[in-house]
């Protein structure tokens, strides 16, 4: 587990045993994440995607408490996954990584608070993503994925299709405008007593 440069993200490489038979692989790890977060975060759900060329989904969060924290890899084809500090008050507020997932060997934790982002960049993409809150439509939001006041870096070459929600999805600056980003204390504050084993 390497922490990335925004706070709350971690790229996990793994790799597999294989034999004549074929291979084996761990691909999520509780006992790692505790290892890195100081708690395990849990999977309440499962999702899996699967893209052609340039589709560009996100930039997703939750609401923060309860948030949801992603794990996110990449099982076919290959994508830019970003992760996104849209955290109002944190040291890195604005600020965004972006990792190649290539295939199953690495995968990406973003904790809750963050935003993430992904652009496939082949067709049949397949993304499998483990959420530790279910999704609640209530509690989902989304900033803009081509906002220039985050200025992401996705690739010049592949033209990016977004869906219609994606599409209509405000700037960052309008996001905090209206009151909606996690504030940097209140993930804190959920991190901590999720280490502390207090109720979220």
């Amino acid at each position: 587990m390497r922490p990335l440069g925004v706070q709350g993200a971690w790229l996990s490489e793994t790799r597999a045993f294989a034999d004549d038979r074929g291979e084996f692989q761990e691909l999520y790890s509780g006992r790692s994440l505790r290892g890195v977060l100081g708690y395990e975060p849990g999977v309440a759900q499962a999702n899996r995607s699967v893209s052609r060329c340039g589709v560009l989904r996100g930039v997703h969060f939750a609401q923060v408490p309860p948030g949801q924290a992603k794990y996110v890899s990449c099982l076919n084809g290959a994508v830019l996954d970003v992760v996104v500090d849209i955290r109002t008050g944190s040291p890195t507020y604005r600020s965004w990584e972006a990792v190649l997932l290539d295939g199953p060997y690495r995968s990406l934790y973003v904790e809750a608070g963050l935003g993430h982002s992904f652009m496939a960049l082949t067709d049949d993409t397949v993304v499998v993503y483990l959420t530790s809150q279910a999704y609640d439509s209530g509690r989902e939001h989304g900033v803009h994925p081509l906002d220039p006041d985050l200025g992401i870096a996705w690739p010049e070459h592949i033209e990016p299709i977004l869906s219609e929600k994606d599409q209509r999805a405000p700037g960052i600056a309008e996001m905090e405008r209206r009151g909606l980003l996690p504030t940097y204390d209140a993930c804190v504050a959920l991190h901590r007593s999720l280490r502390e084993g207090e109720p979220a």
